[in-house]
């Protein structure tokens, strides 16, 4: 990637940024996390993402305080970041003759647009503005949803509410509405750089994982372990409320850890509805494996 802004990073230096990841990469260098964990991850929940992430030291990766633009629906996809920072003239005007150099079209806001493939979701940092504050309404929802398949993380106001609205399958978390738009106030200081979105520090390809309670980012390298260990957390906690209203068990001993008959019981429990369960039926095999009983 062309350095027409000042943080656009390369792919060999983004790749040495997320060097931790050893799987597969785009050609911009981000992390291709398998749709197969991206889909498993829809079904994780943000507190428990955000438990497995602080036991691996990880402690500023949740953002809450947004406005859901479209309520029940679920976002999951890999980061692809933009920096924006208030318009200084001089350095506005070399981006615009460099973009146009490197075959950019538009306005700068559209340039992290084009670059979107399936699965991405845009994460804008526009520093948390409200009034012209947006870089995104319906036309460039649509442009976003079209290119994506996903909606954004929005750390400013957007315009045309109705319009994305209407957009489903476009889950999105913003920062509120606002009827101005930015592009005269801003510029686009970097693509596929480190962005700050509240008090999280986002990189390009970091999994996005958006529900009612807010926003976290899994670090690639990261994804497999937190969807697994969510996963079984769900199935424990399945099997535990489930054989506390059979009374099968006190509250102090699913609370507690649990016994070997208890574990016995629960691998059999697994075997018994291993078809309908949430959670895919090779993952559920694979932790049966694991086990001794």
């Amino acid at each position: 990637m062309q350095k027409y802004c000042p943080f656009n990073l390369t792919p060999e230096e983004l790749i040495d940024y997320t060097r931790e990841w050893r799987g597969e990469r785009f050609a911009d260098g981000r992390p291709k996390v398998p749709d197969t964990l991206i889909a498993r991850a829809r079904n994780i929940t943000v507190t428990a993402a955000w438990g497995v992430l602080c036991n691996e030291g990880y402690h500023h990766q949740y953002e809450g305080g947004w406005m859901r633009t479209h309520p029940g629906e679920v976002l999951a996809g890999r980061a692809l970041t933009a920096m924006y920072m208030p318009r200084r003239p001089n350095l506005r005007a070399l981006m615009e003759e460099r973009g146009a150099a490197a075959g950019c079209i538009g306005d700068q806001i559209s340039w992290p647009i084009d670059l979107l493939v399936p699965g991405d979701v845009y994460v804008a940092d526009v520093y948390g503005k409200i009034e012209q504050g947006p870089i995104i309404g319906d036309n460039l929802a649509t442009a976003i949803h079209a290119k994506s398949g996903n909606g954004v993380v929005h750390d400013a106001a957007v315009r045309d509410l109705d319009g994305i609205k209407a957009l489903a399958g476009f889950a999105s978390f913003v920062r509120g509405v606002h009827p101005t738009y930015a592009s005269p106030t801003i510029m686009l200081m970097g693509i596929n750089c480190p962005v700050r979105i509240g008090q999280v520090t986002v990189m390009p390809g970091d999994v996005v994982l958006g529900r009612e309670d807010g926003v976290i980012f899994i670090p690639a390298h990261l994804v497999e372990k937190v969807v697994k260990t969510c996963e079984l957390i769900h199935l424990r906690d399945r099997f535990g409320k489930q054989r506390l209203a059979e009374g099968v068990y006190t509250p102090g001993q699913i609370d507690d850890r649990w016994t070997d008959p208890i574990e016995q019981d629960f691998s059999h429990w697994l075997e018994a509805h291993i078809d309908e369960l949430p959670v895919p039926r090779d993952a559920i095999q694979e932790l049966l494996k694991e086990r001794t009983w």
